[in-house]
C-alpha cells in the first residue's frame, strides 16, 4: 500500500501558518483530486485545501483550531483498495496511542490517557483545570475527542454554577466578573471575532496609542466629487466614492513625511522603514465583522487606480472573495466611520502598522470667511479627522505635522483637476 502525505499549501507571500477551521471529510472517507477536504484561516481569511490526489483518508494529524505551519503534513490519503485497508486502520490507532499525551504534575498534576491537543492542554493549563474536570467534559470531536470548544463550555458552565451556589467566581474563570440573569443568553464568538479581539488586545499591549485631531474644510473636495462621479464612472466605468480621494491625499502626505510608514521589528531596537505604500481600507461586513483588506503599492497608482482599487476589494470582502495576499503587507491603515454617521473616532493601530486614520462624517457648518469688506458667515462643508499612532516611533510634533499635511491636501485640493 502507498500513502499519500497532504501538506498545507503556501497561501501568500507572508503566510507562515494557518488555523484548522474544520475537516470537509472523516477519516476512512474517500475523496476525489481537487475535493477540499479541510478549511483554513488565516490573517482572518478563510481558504480551501483541495486533495492532491484521489484515496481513501486514513489519518488526520490535527484537531480543528490547531495551528499548522505551511508545508506541514496534516493528512494521510491511501492509494489501494484492497482488504488491508481494515488492518492500516488498527495500525493508525495504536501510532496516535504511541503519541497520546499524559499530562504530569508539570501542568496541574493530571494523569490522563485522553488525547489531548497542544492547544487543549493549554486552556486546561491556564484555568487550572484537574484530572476530575477532564473527566466530566464530553468530547464533541472525531473519536470522542476534547475541543476547544468543549472545554471553554465546560468553564462557562462551571463558572454560572459556581455563580448560583457561592456568589463567588474564580479569576481563572472566563466569566470571572460576569454575573447572569434567568434571561441571559451566552453567545459564542465567530472565529473572525476572535481573530478580531486577540489583535485588537494585542496591538493595545503593544503600542502607546496617542490621538490627534484637525477639522479640514473640505468644501472644494466635496464639490469635485459631486461634480465629476458621473462622468468619472461613465469614463472609467467605476464609481467614485470619497475613499479614493482620501487615499490619494492619504499618500501624498506619506510620500512628505515617509517615517510614518513604518513598522517596529519585534526587538523594539530597530525601525522598519516601507519602500512601498499598501494602504489598508477598514470595511465592515454583513455579519458585524471587521477586515482590511489592502491596496497595494498605491504610491504608484492614479486616481483611476486607486478608484479600481478600493471598489475591488471592498467588494471581495463583503463578498468573502479575499485572498491571503488581499490582506497581507498593510503599511497604513484609514477607517472610514463616517460611514455609520460618527463624527470622529480614536481606531486601534492595526499591527505592526504605527498609525491609522479615521475620517468622520462630512456635515455642513457655519463658518466665518474673511473678505476684503469683512468677516462673513457661510456654509461650509467640514469633516474630523483622527489620527492614532504609535508613541514608540512617532512623537506628537511628527504625527501632528503629517495629519495637519493630510488635512491640507484636502481643503486644498484642486477643483480643477482633470478626470
Amino acid at each position: 500500500m502507498k500513502n499519500i502525505e497532504l501538506t498545507i499549501p503556501k497561501l501568500g507571500e507572508s503566510v507562515e501558518s494557518v488555523q484548522l477551521v474544520r475537516f470537509t471529510k472523516n477519516v476512512g472517507d474517500f475523496i476525489q483530486e481537487d475535493e477540499v477536504i479541510a478549511e483554513v484561516s488565516t490573517d482572518k481569511v478563510d481558504s480551501d485545501v483541495p486533495s492532491t490526489t484521489a484515496g481513501k483518508i486514513i489519518e488526520f494529524r490535527f484537531n480543528e483550531g490547531d495551528e499548522i505551519k505551511i508545508g506541514e503534513v496534516f493528512a494521510l490519503i491511501e492509494l489501494s483498495e484492497n482488504q488491508q485497508q481494515s488492518a492500516q486502520k488498527t495500525e493508525n490507532v495504536e501510532e496516535k496511542k504511541i503519541e497520546t499525551v499524559t499530562i504530569s504534575q508539570t501542568i496541574n498534576s493530571i494523569d490522563t490517557n485522553q488525547f489531548l491537543s497542544p492547544l487543549v492542554k493549554s486552556i486546561i493549563q491556564k484555568e487550572n483545570l484537574q484530572s476530575t474536570d477532564i473527566s466530566q467534559i464530553k468530547g464533541s470531536g472525531r473519536d470522542g475527542r476534547i475541543s476547544k470548544n468543549d472545554v471553554m463550555n465546560y468553564i462557562q458552565n462551571k463558572s454560572f454554577t459556581t455563580n448560583n451556589s457561592s456568589n463567588t467566581l474564580s479569576q481563572n474563570n472566563i466569566v470571572s466578573s460576569s454575573s447572569f440573569g434567568a434571561k441571559d443568553e451566552i453567545i459564542e464568538m465567530d472565529k473572525m471575532r476572535q481573530v478580531i479581539s486577540k489583535h485588537m488586545k494585542k496591538s493595545k499591549q503593544t503600542s502607546p496609542h496617542v490621538t490627534a485631531y484637525v477639522e479640514p474644510d473640505v468644501t472644494n473636495f466635496v464639490k469635485w466629487r459631486e461634480e465629476n462621479k458621473a462622468p468619472f464612472e461613465a469614463k472609467y466605468k467605476q464609481k467614485l466614492t470619497f475613499t479614493p480621494l482620501i487615499v490619494d491625499c492619504v499618500v501624498r502626505a506619506i510620500k512628505d513625511f515617509p517615517m510614518i510608514n513604518v513598522s517596529v521589528d519585534e526587538t523594539e531596537t530597530k525601525i522598519i522603514k516601507h519602500n512601498e505604500i499598501n494602504i489598508g481600507i477598514a470595511t465592515a461586513l454583513p455579519n458585524n465583522n471587521l477586515i482590511v483588506p489592502v491596496i497595494h503599492q498605491a504610491n504608484e497608482l492614479n486616481l483611476e487606480g486607486l478608484a479600481k482599487g478600493v471598489n475591488s476589494i471592498v467588494d471581495k470582502a463583503r463578498n468573502n472573495k479575499l485572498s491571503p495576499d488581499d490582506v497581507r503587507g498593510g503599511t497604513f491603515t484609514i477607517s472610514n466611520v463616517g460611514t455609520f454617521g460618527n463624527l470622529m473616532g480614536t481606531p486601534i493601530i492595526n499591527q505592526p502598522e504605527v498609525a491609522i486614520l479615521a475620517t468622520g462624517v462630512i456635515k455642513k457648518k457655519p463658518a466665518v470667511l474673511e473678505t476684503e469688506f469683512g468677516d462673513i458667515i457661510v456654509a461650509r462643508q467640514f469633516m474630523y479627522l483622527s489620527l492614532s499612532f504609535d508613541h514608540r516611533v512617532i512623537d506628537g510634533s511628527l504625527g501632528g505635522v503629517f495629519l495637519k499635511r493630510i488635512s491640507d491636501y484636502m481643503e486644498n485640493w484642486d477643483v480643477n483637476t482633470q478626470i
